[in-house]
C-alpha cells in the first residue's frame, strides 16, 4: 500500500528532469505496436500523415504504450497478462529500465501518468484474491515503485487521466484471471465490470456499474474528450447473436451512464467486440472499432448512431484532423472521415490492437 507521504515525495525531484522533447524524437503525432514479417516484435513513433519516425524492438508482442507529456519516454506493456514493462528512451532506443510486476501481480497492458508525468500508474491484477490495483512508480527515482492503490473494481484493464487534474478513469474489466491459466477467463457468470474513477492519493472517489442484464459486458477501453467525458469500448462475454451496446459515454457525477447502439444489423456485425475507442480530432464525435466484425461505427456525443466505415481486422483508431486515425492487422493506417477510409501508409507489419495518440497531433 502506497503513503501519501511516498507519493508526494516522488514529486519533489520532478524539478531535475532533463531538458529533451519529444521534439528531440522526431515530433511524433503517435505510438502503436506491430508485429514483423520475420516474427520480431517493435514499437513504431509515427508521424501525423503515418510515416515511421522511430522503430525501436520489444523483445515480444507489445499491446499498449504509456507516453510522458513531456519527454521522449515511452512505457511499452507486454501483451496480458504480462509481468514487464519497458521504460524506453525514443531518441536513442535504448531500454532505459525495466519494470517487474510485484510477486502475485500482472500487468494488463495500459498505464497512464499523472502529476505532470511524475508518477506511472500501471492497472494489475492482484491474482490470488482476484482485486484489481493501480500500481503507481516514481519516474524520477528511476521509476521506483512507491505502492499500489484499489482500482475499484476486477480487471483494470485501461487507465487515463482526467483533464485538468490528477484523477483517473479506470475500465475494470471484471474478468479475473491467473498467470496458470493463460488468457482464461475465470468469473463470466459473476462478473461485475465498472467505471471509476480513482485519484492517486484519495483512492476510489467514484464507482458506475452497469445494470444486472450487461454484467458480461467487460469495460475494457478508454478515450476522454476535454471536457472530461469519457467514453469506455466494451467486449461482450455471451453470446456474440445478442445485440448489445458496445459504447458508454459518462461524466463524473453522472447518475448512470449513456449506451449507444447502433442498428440491428450493424450492431450484430460488430460481434460483441469493440476493440478500441476515440473521440475525433475536434471531439464532435466518437466511434468504436471492431476487428472481428471489420467495421468502425461512429456516433454523436448524445450516443446517436452516425453512420458505419467497413475495413477489414481494423483495431487501433485515434484522433486526428477532421476525424480518426485507424490501424489495421494487414499493416495500413487509415484516415477515417465521415463515411469513407482512406489509406494514408501501407507496411509489412501487423498493427496491434492500439493507436497512442501524443499531444494534441
Amino acid at each position: 500500500m502506497t503513503t501519501r507521504r511516498g507519493f508526494l515525495a516522488s514529486l519533489l525531484a520532478a524539478g531535475s528532469l532533463p531538458a529533451l522533447s519529444w521534439a528531440d524524437a522526431g515530433s511524433p503525432a503517435y505510438l502503436a505496436a506491430a508485429g514483423e514479417p520475420g516474427g520480431g516484435f517493435a514499437l513504431f513513433g509515427l508521424g501525423a500523415d503515418g510515416r515511421d519516425l522511430f522503430r525501436i524492438p520489444l523483445p515480444a508482442r507489445g499491446h499498449a504504450a504509456a507516453a510522458h507529456p513531456t519527454r521522449p519516454e515511452a512505457v511499452a506493456f507486454a501483451r496480458r497478462p504480462g509481468t514487464y514493462a519497458l521504460v524506453i528512451d525514443c531518441v536513442t532506443g535504448d531500454v532505459q529500465t525495466r519494470l517487474n510486476a510485484p510477486e502475485g501481480h500482472h500487468f494488463y497492458g495500459h498505464g497512464c501518468f499523472v502529476h505532470g508525468g511524475a508518477v506511472l500508474v500501471t492497472p494489475e491484477n492482484r491474482f490470488q484474491t482476484g482485486e484489481g490495483r493501480l500500481g503507481l512508480w516514481a519516474r524520477d527515482e528511476g521509476y521506483t515503485r512507491i505502492g499500489d492503490i484499489p482500482s475499484g473494481g476486477t480487471g483494470p484493464h485501461d487507465a487515463q487521466r482526467l483533464p485538468g487534474g490528477d484523477v483517473m478513469a479506470i475500465a475494470n474489466g471484471g474478468i479475473r484471471t491467473h498467470p496458470a491459466h493463460g488468457r482464461d477467463k475465470l468469473n463470466i457468470d459473476t462478473m461485475r465490470p465498472n467505471l471509476a474513477y480513482v485519484h492517486p492519493t484519495q483512492g476510489v472517489l467514484e464507482v458506475v456499474e452497469l445494470d444486472p442484464e450487461l454484467h458480461k459486458n467487460s469495460i475494457r477501453h478508454l478515450s476522454l474528450r476535454g471536457d472530461g467525458t469519457v467514453a469506455f469500448a466494451m467486449q461482450w462475454q455471451g453470446d456474440v447473436a445478442d445485440p448489445v451496446p458496445l459504447l458508454g459515454l459518462h461524466r463524473r457525477g453522472q447518475n448512470a451512464p449513456v449506451l449507444a447502439q447502433a442498428p440491428l444489423a450493424e450492431q450484430m456485425a460488430m460481434q460483441g467486440y469493440a476493440g478500441s475507442v476515440s473521440f475525433s480530432g475536434d471531439g464532435s464525435e466518437v466511434a468504436i472499432t471492431s476487428p472481428r466484425g471489420g467495421r468502425v461505427h461512429r456516433f454523436g456525443p448524445d450516443g446517436a448512431f452516425i453512420g458505419a466505415v467497413r475495413r477489414g481486422d481494423v483495431c487501433g483508431l485515434a484522433p486526428a484532423p477532421g476525424g480518426y486515425l485507424a490501424s489495421d492487422g494487414m499493416g495500413a493506417l487509415v484516415r477515417v472521415t465521415r463515411d469513407a477510409a482512406r489509406p494514408l501508409a501501407v507496411a509489412e507489419r501487423a498493427w496491434d490492437n492500439h493507436l497512442v495518440r501524443l499531444g494534441s497531433a
